[in-house]
């Protein structure tokens, strides 16, 4: 039986995660509890066992005193003997072997991965504007953030909490064998010391959390920087950029130095009573074995029990204030990781069944939560394998009626169907399956060629991945690929969001994975617009083909791409203002036709037609 194995380390969660601390570290460590539970015994049998060693001493000492040096070992101490020795060299050992391994292969190695799976899987389902209204690397610190407090509270909590307490228990029954006065003694220590404890750990848990918000927009702030690295050089911010990184830092130390102060006056408070434990136990051990009331052993035995708390004092209480500064991590990860911005699929949402590809939007309207802009009333039917064309100034609404059409948003008034079939009624993930898209900011991942290419459909094969990218123009190119590692075409890795690529080369990838994808509808925004003419004349045809048997919802600028559609829609202030073929709409003399007289080589001047 492999222990490793005692909690599946993917296990996914039930429901969304609690915005309360006690319910959301329950949240976290749903499915582990048994394990943990486990862990935590050990941990505590192995802690009672420390009472133990003290008991063992007395009895050493005693036996010693009473037998004399000469018969010590005679037959009347064999049985202690052999107990101290097995308690020594076998039990002891064993319990603590045992419990760290617990700890250590059980409980650490695992619930990371399962707080962590957990949050990324519940922050992959937030919708856009969740990953819009953040940066990016702020994010992914969050989760990793709250992982690893999760992880160390835990693992801390039984490696620590568990073995004091039953250390105590054991501890408090031991001298109360002694004496009740003694036990008493140490009851009143107990309560001095946890009096400290309750006063400072809140404060501690307070600042750490403020201290972890600032190191995460430290982080936040770099990564925005590297990111957009390129813009930085081009119009020469380094000073700027290293200003904004500054301030951040020194937010960050000025957390740094007040929780600092604060931990500190912690540990001192706690040192500074634990060294009043041993003068408390045995002074008063030594003042009953004056009046005949306790035995040397006794006096040893508090000692030892004394010295060994007065040391796990400085231990538990450094431990306890990591875990009160993991607690406050948790709570900082959680209120960035835990709202529910989200669009969930609906109870009893169905695969979505696109035979057609028909789309027809009903009465369509939203606006971002505002009271303007975005779309309003939108009617409009996109026929089964028909070719629409959108155009419109910026800001007009045609980036978001794709985004309502894939369900990154939701419809404020009216719905979207596609062949007959609400989107709100059917699986997100088969809705987006049935749509292929071809966007102007093409997103890569830094992985290789292949890997981008074939995230459109993961099991298509290789002479199929190839042939999409011979389709889109883009074999050559990817076949003298090499990246710094020395991996060379399709294996080439493309760098951070395709970096290594021109916007023509990334937009051909992206051309090769939607036509890997073959999805029913293929939406195209602006998808030959880093495309040099001479490139885009060559895929043109290859566009062509793509489309064919379709339902295609092209975007543009360049309104010479449009002329073959079957039909084009003008979007004016989120309304269709316009709707016909290239003659029939040039004929009409309006929006459009002022568009194209406005062209200069096919371009649309659209500061101009605003």
């Amino acid at each position: 039986m492999n222990i490793g194995n005692w909690i599946n380390p993917f296990r996914p969660a039930e429901g969304p995660p609690p915005q309360t601390l006690g319910a959301f570290m329950r949240w976290c460590l749903s499915g582990a509890w048994p394990a943990l539970w486990i862990a935590a015994a050990l941990s505590a049998f192995a802690g009672a066992l420390e009472a133990g060693t003290a008991l063992i001493l007395g009895w050493i000492i005693d036996a010693t005193v009473a037998s004399g040096p000469e018969a010590f070992f005679d037959g009347r101490n064999t049985a202690m003997i052999a107990v101290a020795v097995g308690f020594f060299l076998i039990a002891r050992p064993l319990f603590f072997g045992l419990s760290a391994a617990a700890n250590a292969i059980v409980v650490q190695p695992n619930v990371n991965p399962l707080v962590l799976s957990r949050l990324h899987r519940w922050s992959l389902g937030q919708n856009v504007t969740f990953f819009d209204d953040d940066f990016a690397g702020r994010i992914a610190q969050k989760q990793m953030q709250a992982a690893r407090a999760v992880t160390d509270v835990a693992a801390e909590m039984i490696n620590v909490v568990s073995f004091a307490l039953a250390s105590l228990f054991g501890s408090v029954l031991l001298l109360s064998s002694i004496n009740g006065w003694v036990a008493v003694g140490l009851a009143v220590w107990l309560v001095l010391y946890f009096a400290l404890i309750n006063w400072f750990l809140p404060r501690i848990r307070k600042r750490s959390a403020a201290r972890a918000g600032a190191r995460s927009m430290v982080s936040g702030q770099v990564v925005d920087t590297i990111t957009n690295i390129k813009t930085v050089k081009l119009f020469a911010h380094d000073d700027h950029e290293d200003r904004a990184a500054l301030d951040a830092m020194e937010s960050f130390r000025k957390r740094a130095l007040s929780f600092g102060y604060l931990a500190s006056g912690f540990r001192f408070a706690l040192m500074s009573l634990a060294g009043v434990l041993p003068v408390l136990l045995i002074g008063a051990t030594v003042l009953l074995w004056q009046r005949g009331m306790a035995t040397a052993g006794d006096i040893a035995a508090a000692g030892a029990i004394a010295i060994r708390i007065a040391q796990m004092t400085g231990w538990v209480s450094f431990t306890m204030m990591a875990i009160y500064s993991n607690i406050g991590e948790i709570e900082d990860g959680m209120r960035t990781l835990t709202p529910r911005t989200r669009l969930d699929n609906a109870p009893d949402a169905k695969a979505l069944d696109a035979t057609g590809g028909e789309v027809r939007f009903e009465g369509v309207g939203f606006a971002y939560g505002r009271d303007t802009g975005g779309i309003e009333s939108i009617d409009l039917t996109i026929g089964a394998g028909e070719k629409l064309g959108v155009v419109g100034a910026s800001g007009a609404g045609k980036s978001t009626l794709v985004s309502l059409m894939l369900r990154l948003y939701e419809a404020e008034n009216g719905r979207i169907l596609i062949d007959g079939q609400d989107i709100r009624d059917v699986t997100q993930e088969s809705l987006r399956r049935a749509i292929a898209m071809v966007t102007q900011e093409t997103a890569m991942f830094n992985r290789s060629a292949r890997a981008n290419i074939m995230y459109g459909r993961p099991d298509a094969s290789e002479e199929e991945m190839i042939a999409a990218a011979k389709q889109a123009e883009a074999h050559e190119f990817i076949f003298e690929l090499e990246d710094h590692k020395g991996r060379t075409g399709y294996d080439a890795h493309l760098g951070e969001r395709g970096v290594k690529l021109s916007g023509g080369q990334r937009q051909r990838i992206a051309l090769a994975r939607a036509i890997i994808k073959d999805a029913p509808i293929l939406v195209l925004d602006e998808a030959t617009s880093a495309l040099d003419s001479e490139v885009e004349a060559a895929i043109q045809s290859a566009l062509e083909r793509v489309m064919e048997g379709k339902t295609v919802m092209a975007i543009a600028h360049r309104l010479s791409t449009l002329r073959e559609m079957d039909r084009i829609v003008v979007l004016d202030h989120g309304r269709i203002a316009e709707a016909g073929s290239h003659d029939e709409l040039l004929a009409l003399g309006g929006l459009y036709a002022g568009y194209w007289k406005r062209q200069s080589g096919g371009f649309l001047d659209l500061k101009a037609a605003e």
